[in-house]
C-alpha cells in the first residue's frame, strides 16, 4: 500500500516497514532519521563511541548540532566554494569543529569538472548523474567549476589535521566513494567506524555501489554494522546509509 505523508510518497511493507519512494532531498535526511529511529533504534548510536568523526562531503554541515550533542571533534570537508563559507559560518561558535576546502579523491592535483546541482548543493558531484533522475526527478545540474583533487591523507596534512584524533570517516560524495577511499587506504584502518551513503544501483553514471564499497571495505577488516534503507525507486534499487566497522 502506498501512503502521502509530509515530505513525500511511502509504501508500507507487510513487515510494517515504511519505504520511501519519491522525497524532496531538504525532508530526506530528516524523515529516514525518524523513520530508522522508530523501526530499527538510533541509526548514530555508534557516535557514542567516537572520539571525532573526518565527514567528506560537508556541503553546509547539516550534522553539525549531531556532532556537538556528541561532543565530538569533527574535520568537515567541502570542494564547493560557495558552501564551504556556508559551512564556516554554521560552524563559527563550535570550537570542535573546522572546515576544509578540498576535493578528495584517489590522487593528488588531479583537475575535476565537479557539477553542481540545484537542491544546495546537496546532489552536487564528479560524476554526470543517471538513474537519480527515478526517485529525485526535479534534481539536475546547473554550473560546473574546475577542482583539482586532494587524497584524504594530504589534505589533512595541509590543512594541518591530526587524522589520529578521529576514529570515524563519514562519506557523502555522491557516487565517488571508492575514490575516497583508494586514495586513503594508507590511513584506512586508524578508523573504528567508516558511513557512507549509496546505492545499489547506477545513480551517478559509474558510481560507487553498495556492494563495491563493501567489498573494498572487507580488505580492510571492516564488516557491515547497519544498513537504513531511506529511498527506493519504483522499478527497483535502493539508497542506504550503511555503517562499518573494523573487526
Amino acid at each position: 500500500m502506498e501512503v502521502k505523508l509530509p515530505g513525500g510518497l511511502f509504501r508500507a511493507t507487510s513487515t510494517g516497514e515504511l519505504i520511501m519512494l519519491t522525497a524532496p532531498l531538504r525532508f530526506a535526511g530528516r524523515l529516514r532519521r525518524y523513520i530508522s529511529r522508530r523501526l530499527y533504534g538510533d541509526p548514530d548510536s555508534y557516535l557514542e563511541l567516537c572520539s571525532g568523526v573526518i565527514h567528506v562531503g560537508a556541503n553546509a554541515g547539516q550534522e553539525r548540532d549531531l556532532y556537538a550533542r556528541h561532543k565530538l571533534k569533527v574535520a568537515w570537508i567541502e570542494p564547493v566554494p560557495e558552501q564551504f563559507e556556508k559551512l564556516r559560518q554554521n560552524i563559527r561558535s563550535l570550537p570542535d569543529q573546522r572546515a576544509i576546502n578540498a576535493l578528495i579523491a584517489d590522487t593528488d592535483g588531479k583537475p575535476y569538472t565537479f557539477h553542481v546541482s540545484n537542491n544546495d548543493g546537496l546532489s552536487s558531484s564528479i560524476l554526470d548523474l543517471h538513474d537519480h533522475k527515478d526517485i529525485w526527478p526535479d534534481v539536475h545540474f546547473v554550473r560546473d567549476i574546475t577542482i583539482r583533487s586532494s587524497t584524504l591523507k594530504t589534505a589533512l596534512e595541509m590543512w594541518q589535521v591530526d587524522p589520529g584524533q578521529y576514529n570515524a570517516l563519514v562519506l557523502d560524495t555522491q557516487g565517488s566513494e571508492l575514490l575516497v577511499l583508494r586514495g586513503a587506504q594508507d590511513i584506512l584502518r586508524q578508523f573504528r567506524f567508516i558511513k557512507a551513503e549509496a546505492a545499489d544501483f547506477e545513480s551517478y553514471r559509474n558510481c560507487a555501489t553498495v556492494d563495491q564499497i563493501r567489498s573494498y571495505l572487507k580488505a580492510f577488516g571492516f564488516q557491515v554494522r547497519r544498513e537504513d534503507r531511506f529511498a527506493k525507486r519504483a522499478s527497483g534499487g535502493a539508497y542506504f546509509d550503511i555503517l562499518f566497522e573494523r573487526v
